[in-house]
């Protein structure tokens, strides 16, 4: 397999992985308008053939990366995220419980989204 790309699918609220043209694994998010804006990864996905190959772990790091670059935070419901951003929390800033409980509401509110 060549390199991986990873792509952030705004509109579909997915950031995949994509190697030799197919995606091999997605992150599924949603953004939080209210009471602040924050990336919400809910779900990551690895395709059977392409897990253990550190694919998760490079779509994690590439959320944190946006959420830097955006100045926005993360508040992960996704237990495969939480679990990543508690072994990397230089690179993972823990997220406000403010913004979790409202992830949370959004998610209940929201139902069939994900």
């Amino acid at each position: 397999m060549s390199d991986i790309e990873i792509r952030d699918d705004r509109a579909a609220g997915r950031l995949e992985a994509v190697g030799d043209g197919e995606v091999v694994g997605r992150i599924e998010y949603f953004v939080l308008e209210s009471p602040g804006r924050a990336l919400v990864p809910v779900h990551t996905i690895v395709e059977p053939a392409h897990e253990g190959k550190g694919i998760a772990g490079s779509l994690a790091r590439e959320l944190y990366g946006i959420a830097e670059r955006e100045g926005v935070p993360v508040a992960p419901l996704c237990p495969y995220v939480v679990k990543w951003a508690a072994r990397h929390p230089d690179e993972a800033p823990t997220a406000d419980p403010e913004l979790l409980r409202a992830a949370k509401e959004w998610l209940v509110a929201h139902p069939g989204r994900f």
